[in-house]
Parts: C-alpha cells; structure tokens; sequence
C-alpha cells in the first residue's frame, strides 16, 4: 500500500487497529496491556478485564506480524522520550502508556484519514470481532469468554446481526424461500 505509513506512530497505528480488531479487546483492556501480557510463542494475550478478570485470547498471524515490526521498529524510538521505562504495549509520541483517549483519537484521525464519515470507536472493532466469530460458525460461549462477558445475555445482543445474515441466506440460497 503506497500509503501506509511506516513511521513509529503509523506502525504504532498498524499494531492498534489490528489489536481491536483481532483480540476484540475493550479500549481500557488495550490501554491498560503490557509486554508481560503477550505470549508470543503460544499467539495468546491474558487480557485483564472488568472486575480485574483475567481471560486468554488467541491472535492471528497478522497480528503477530505487526506487533514485531512494532516491538523492532517502532516502541524502541519511541521510547526514547519516556519519562520513565514501563511495561505498556501500546505507547504515545512521548514514550508513555497510550490512554483511553489516546487510542480513540487515533482511531478518530485514522477514520478521517481514510475518508469514512462514520466516527471509529474501538468498540466497533470489538462488535465485528465478535459479529465475525459468530457468522464464521463460532459458539456462543466461545464468544462470551473471549470477550470477557460475564453473563450470556450480555453477548447475546450480538446474535441479531448474525440472524439477520442466517435470514439473508437462507432467501438467497434456498430454492423454497
């Protein structure tokens, strides 16, 4: 792509949007991620959520790809300008734990960057990981325990679009619809 960029913040960015996107993490959860969370050996991330409940989320190859090209190339530079050394995964043009806010601005600036009049909030990112789990055939409980949901219910609200997928082809493909 003759547009990516590939300064520290833009693969800092890479790393950010496929963080969301492949983990289904909240923005607190991705703000919040440290070094000693990440087993890349194994591709999983301990995600620490709400009522500091620890679960283990898989990722994917694409994602292990851009987080070493950001450990290498991108978290060293800027590190630099950190006040102090810390742990956090995900850091700011300072060398400092990128916020809440942080991340949603630049996912906000990324968006308008992109030309898309829809704001981007991390919490699109999560609704299409788990919306993707489930119309690529995942379970349920599979879903409420990578997003850390407590009760079913809560993970539920996102089976509507995937109903409205099964009714879709079900009108598309079957000769008696």
């Amino acid at each position: 792509n003759a547009a990516q960029d590939d300064s520290p913040l833009g693969l800092r960015n890479q790393l950010l949007l496929e963080l969301l996107y492949d983990t289904g993490a909240r923005v607190s959860e991705a703000s919040d991620m440290t070094l000693a969370q990440m087993d890349q050996s194994a591709r999983i991330i301990m995600i620490t959520g709400k009522g500091n409940k620890t679960r283990i989320v898989p990722y994917g190859r694409y994602l292990e790809e851009h987080l070493q090209t950001y450990l290498t190339s991108s978290r060293p530079i800027l590190m630099v300008h950190a006040k102090q050394a810390h742990d956090y995964l995900l850091v700011n043009k300072n060398g400092d734990k990128l916020t809440q806010s942080g991340i949603e601005y630049a996912l906000k600036h990324l968006g308008r960057k992109a030309g898309l009049t829809q704001e981007v909030t991390a919490h699109m990112f999560r609704h299409t990981f788990a919306t993707d789990l489930l119309n690529n055939g995942a379970d349920l409980r599979t879903v409420q325990q990578l997003l850390g949901h407590s009760g079913l219910s809560t993970t539920q609200i996102y089976t509507h679009v995937t109903r409205e997928n099964l009714q879709q082809s079900y009108r598309d493909f079957f000769p008696r619809a």
